[in-house]
């Protein structure tokens, strides 16, 4: 049996093993944690998780934050989707997904936006977004410094 629950600051460790998988310039449970509860938390971002009878913490995480942008209106920005290796190809990140989607209608947005890297390596995430109807709609431009 999934349960899908928000993970409030304080809990953030819950969170953090399926986040590391996805977020390893983190290295380690505590900077992980530093960062969500002290950098990201205060500008809105919250985790929602996927927790199973196997596993203490969460197999499959979602981080988003509720925003507004001239181009997209309200909507919910993913940041995050990731899941537990043992736990890949059970439905956790679908239900994570719909769940992101039945919020996003709660509060009230136009729009769920989230941005996906490119490669074979997420050919799976980009099928998953596929499945719940979101489309590519812009190219992502990056310039690093």
């Amino acid at each position: 049996m999934t349960d899908i629950r928000e993970i409030p600051e304080g809990q953030t460790k819950l969170a953090a093993p399926a986040l590391l998988e996805l977020r390893p310039q983190w290295k380690t449970t505590d900077a992980l944690v530093e960062l969500v509860d002290r950098r990201l938390r205060p500008g809105g971002y919250r985790i929602v998780g996927a927790f199973d009878d196997d596993h203490d913490v969460a197999v499959s995480i979602l981080g988003f934050r509720d925003a507004w942008a001239a181009a997209w209106g309200h909507h919910l920005y993913v940041d995050d989707v990731s899941t537990l290796p043992e736990a890949r190809g059970r439905g956790h990140a679908d239900r994570l997904v719909s769940w992101i989607e039945a919020e996003a209608r709660r509060l009230g947005c136009e729009s769920v936006e989230l941005v996906s890297a490119v490669g074979a390596h997420r050919a799976a995430a980009h099928r998953l977004y596929m499945r719940h109807h979101l489309t590519i709609t812009a190219h992502h431009f990056t310039l690093a410094l």
